[in-house]
């Protein structure tokens, strides 16, 4: 079996458009062999995902999911490209998962991106000085802050967080499997989350 270095998964993921991670599960899967493991991504949909993530998404749906007692609820609007595919029971499955995911675990953001340089900066710097604190040198203060905010993007953005029916993915690759699958492009647009006796709903 061929080593798995960085390097092929790199040449993996520029072939494939697939993340990281994907990129390497399918490598230890195929042996090492580059060209197996484009055929293992492209069978999960997961290598086409990437290709279609320009394109507009124009239909979708909007659902709700309340948690059994009514305390807790969620309304999410997940986007695709057309209407067909809006109504199809895997599309609404999948919109269903999300909003379950939105109640059990409370994100604030959908994307890494939607948190604003302001949060970041403040994170960091909370992070840094609980290092510090630590007792840990500064030369790899960086090093574990970054890994840290990972940890922070996990918690607060929906698409970064695990699957809570299936933790060996994150939210992001199981809509980018569906993608694949679906062949249209989906997105989430936006969400809220609604606690009783809470008025800070996200979205």
């Amino acid at each position: 079996m061929a080593e798995i270095t960085a390097q092929l998964v790199k040449e993996l993921r520029e072939r494939t458009g697939a993340g990281m991670m994907e990129c390497k599960t399918a490598l230890v899967e195929a042996g090492g062999d580059l060209a197996e493991a484009e055929v293992i991504l492209r069978k999960r949909g997961i290598a086409s995902a990437a290709k279609k993530a320009s394109r507009a998404t124009r239909q979708g749906i909007i659902a709700s999911y309340i948690h059994p007692g009514s305390q807790l609820g969620v309304l999410v609007e997940v986007n695709c490209e057309t209407d067909f595919v809006a109504r199809t029971d895997e599309f609404k499955e999948l919109v269903h998962d999300i909003a379950m995911q939105i109640a059990a675990l409370d994100p604030r953001y959908i994307r890494k991106e939607d948190v604003s340089p302001e949060v970041l900066a403040k994170e960091r710097e909370i992070q840094r000085e609980r290092v510090l604190a630590e007792g840990k040198p500064p030369q790899v203060a960086d090093k574990i802050v970054e890994g840290r905010m990972s940890k922070f993007f996990e918690e607060v953005c929906l698409y970064e967080q695990p699957f809570i029916k299936d933790a060996s993915m994150t939210i992001g690759q199981l809509i980018a499997s569906r993608i694949g699958k679906i062949g249209e492009n989906i997105t989430v647009a936006r969400f809220a989350r609604f606690k009783v006796g809470d008025s800070t709903g996200a979205e």
